[in-house]
């Protein structure tokens, strides 16, 4: 079984992951998974924190001559940004420049005051550096990971921004194929199809920001040539679509997942929403010419891409901050702030890229078996052999 753990705090030392159940052989591109990190970065709206940083993966078990072991692979992600953070808890000095100040204004629609009263502290830093979207590099990495094990068999992922605030992409630039999707600048500070698009989004981000407000969006992550079979029918936590829709609303400020055309499915009639079956002899396959469902019929993918639109909110970190309450005076007061992004809607499609390629990782490990990439390889021709005699 797939699985992965992260630890590290926004301001900490760096962030951990550990990922366990990746076959021995896969052959591990150290300038692929930065490259990823690397994307994790970009984004027009992104603050600060973005210059000081330059994420780097450090491996610290697991991988020997550039492949995997089988053994739990561990990596490092260092932060740069720590030593003017340093908690009051650690046996160092504090700086005498430092940041770190006890926060008692929690900030609306953050997870500050929630954790506050779950964990019973009054210093909400205790809860926010690890709340930070910071963690999502070493999730980015774990996805990395994961994507070099799914293009052994031919699956790309790639996301684009479908919308920003109140600006929208045309409608003929939301369901592109991949392949209009992988050709879009991989550095592009939005990743969206529609020029015209981009630039009202780019002076939305500004006007924005010179408010002191922030701004969320939509965006849509494809995978392609994923064969039918991943996930399966018989549990309700072995449904894929629900395993891709718990993991896409666990990256911040996700408030909302779609599979396929799931909104316009729910104001339309089934006999406009189910995508017919048709079966090509001469491919000896069945396929469809629409995919309404995304990619996915009864927890099963069916062989046609799977296409998940995620919506993320505004983060709540404002320049100009909302009301809040001291948690110690309980005094009302303006929200604590932050340093922040004004919008990372472009980098949230790389998270969920990234989660996306872990989900799928997963399913095909389970579904193929195998402790090495030989055996894995092995099950996956297999199968594609019934698949052929069906």
């Amino acid at each position: 079984m797939l699985r992965f753990l992260t630890a590290g705090e926004s301001h900490g030392k760096g962030l951990i992951g550990v990922i366990e159940g990746l076959p021995s052989g896969l052959t591990v591109s150290l300038d692929f998974i930065n490259m990823q990190l690397q994307r994790r970065q970009l984004g027009y709206g992104r603050g600060e924190r973005m210059k000081i940083e330059k994420d780097q993966i450090e491996i610290l078990s697991g991988v020997r001559h550039g492949a995997t072991l089988g053994s739990p692979v561990s990596f490092s992600i260092q932060n740069r940004d720590w030593k003017k953070w340093q908690s009051p808890m650690s046996t160092d000095p504090i700086p005498k420049d430092s940041n770190v100040k006890a926060v008692t204004r929690p900030r609306p629609g953050h997870g500050d005051l929630a954790g506050a009263l779950k964990y019973q502290t009054h210093d909400i830093r205790d809860v926010l550096e690890r709340a930070s979207a910071r963690e999502t590099a070493a999730r980015v990495a774990v996805g990395a990971f994961c994507r070099l094990l799914l293009s052994r068999f031919d699956i790309p992922i790639a996301s684009h921004v479908i919308a920003i605030g109140r600006e929208h992409v045309d409608s003929k630039f939301e369901n592109l194929p991949i392949e209009k999707i992988l050709a879009l600048d991989p550095q592009s500070s939005i990743r969206c199809a529609d020029t015209a698009a981009e630039t009202r989004m780019k002076a939305h981000i500004d006007e924005t920001k010179q408010a002191g407000d922030s701004l969320g969006g939509i965006v849509e992550v494809v995978a392609a040539s994923v064969l039918p079979g991943l996930g399966s029918h018989v549990q309700w936590n072995q449904k894929l679509d629900g395993q891709i829709a718990q993991a896409m609303m666990s990256i911040p400020s996700v408030k909302a997942v779609e599979i396929g055309s799931a909104t316009a499915a729910a104001r339309s009639l089934g006999s406009e929403v189910h995508d017919p079956i048709s079966y090509d002899k001469r491919k000896k396959a069945f396929y469809r010419k629409t995919n309404r469902a995304g990619g996915l019929e009864g927890g099963i993918s069916n062989g046609s891409d799977i296409r998940v639109r995620i919506y993320m909110k505004p983060i709540p970190t404002l320049t100009k901050p909302l009301p809040s309450v001291d948690v110690l005076s309980k005094e009302s007061s303006d929200a604590a702030v932050e340093r922040s992004d004004t919008c990372v809607v472009p980098a949230g499609g790389v998270i969920a890229e990234a989660m996306l390629g872990f989900v799928l990782a997963k399913a095909f490990i389970d579904k193929f078996g195998g402790d090495s990439m030989a055996e894995l390889e092995q099950n996956h021709s297999n199968y594609l052999k019934l698949l052929d005699k069906y």
